[in-house]
């Protein structure tokens, strides 16, 4: 019943910047977290970061530490990424995820609502 919608993908050169924005409608009061994970080609899909809805605790993958941050903004229902120094490796479609599971956060598993993704490309 949660519904989650992704923008402010696009194309940047390496060391540029982006960034991503979801909404979330419905039954987004149920939210306990709520993350971005992205999946490149031929490859399987992978946690970026994670912000918890009430708390707003952060969790980061290694490789995105420093140079990616994750907020939310509680009044407007939307969670943000903001995408610095971006490198080739970041290319991907990147998907924004909602959960109520208070635990085990960083898996894709755990997330039961999906946006449909927004494409980020990082040229070299």
């Amino acid at each position: 019943q949660v519904q989650l919608v992704e923008s402010g993908g696009g194309l940047v050169q390496t060391g540029g910047s982006l960034r991503l924005s979801c909404a979330a409608s419905g039954r987004s009061f149920s939210i306990y977290a709520m993350g971005w994970f992205r999946q490149a080609p031929g490859k399987a899909r992978e946690f970026v970061a994670r912000i918890t809805w009430s708390g707003g605790s952060t969790n980061y993958t290694d490789s995105v530490k420093g140079r990616f941050t994750i907020s939310r903004d509680n009044a407007k229902n939307t969670v943000y990424l903001q995408m610095n120094s971006l490198i080739p490796e970041d290319t991907a479609i990147y998907f924004c995820a909602a959960t109520n599971r208070p635990y085990g956060t960083t898996r894709p598993g755990r997330y039961d609502f999906w946006g449909q993704g927004t494409q980020v490309t990082v040229s070299s």
